[in-house]
């Protein structure tokens, strides 16, 4: 992964709603984490995402313990971002979360949220993400990464990562990346501080996937939280 700038990266989240960081895969590793969604023993569960009127997709929730790669990944991703996510949480009012992602997902289990959240996601021609949220208990961190495993325009066409704030009393705000092979984007599990004329509001953010047009697409999610 290397060394980031995460001082720029944040001040870009908390700026426009989401960043586009460096590459935290190399090519190598984005095709050994592609190459795990078929192996069995790797994950706990599968969602077909059509059966669920989610969009058009499947994607694989990584078992205890998490292969090492997505381990190490979660694990390095989190202090900087509990940073911004603290930062968040004192204009908004909100809890403070931990330094480390170990004592975060000790106060998971004290909530009852015991179930890794890291996920491989696959969507082939017309495969789409409708706008959600990825709350899986009372606990909930904040932030989040996507991080791009197939090479757009290669491996895909179309398949674009759709953000949506809806703000109060205003029109709702779309956003989208395209990030590359082994770019993370990092954004809002489901609110963000944004100012206004009398102090920071919470927005409410959702995230998507537009239609695949052409191939294969694959991404990995690093949810720092546990899900019950």
């Amino acid at each position: 992964m290397g060394e980031l700038d995460w001082a720029a990266i944040t001040a870009e989240v908390d700026e426009a709603g989401f960043a586009v960081t460096p590459p935290l895969l190399s090519p190598a590793e984005c095709r050994e984490i592609i190459e795990l969604f078929d192996r069995e023993g790797v994950f706990r569960s599968t969602v077909v995402m059509a059966r669920h009127a989610f969009g058009d997709g499947t994607y694989r929730y990584f078992a205890d313990p998490l292969v090492p790669l997505v381990a190490k990944l979660r694990r390095d991703l989190y202090p900087p971002l509990a940073r911004l996510a603290n930062l968040w949480a004192r204009r908004l009012d909100e809890r403070a979360y931990p330094e480390d992602l170990e004592t975060l997902l000790a106060e998971c289990a004290d909530h009852g949220q015991h179930r890794p959240t890291p996920l491989l996601l696959r969507y082939g021609p017309g495969g789409y993400n409708c706008l959600h949220q990825d709350v899986y208990g009372d606990l909930t961190f904040p932030l989040q990464v996507a991080i791009m495993l197939s090479t757009p325009d290669e491996d895909f066409t179309g398949g674009e990562s759709v953000f949506v704030e809806n703000r109060p009393r205003q029109q709702s705000r779309a956003m989208v990346a395209r990030p590359g092979t082994g770019q993370g984007v990092v954004f809002p599990v489901r609110h963000r501080p944004v100012p206004g004329a009398r102090g920071y509001r919470r927005v409410a953010v959702r995230h998507g996937v537009s239609a695949v047009h052409t191939g294969r697409r694959a991404v990995l999610g690093v949810i720092f939280h546990n899900a019950r």
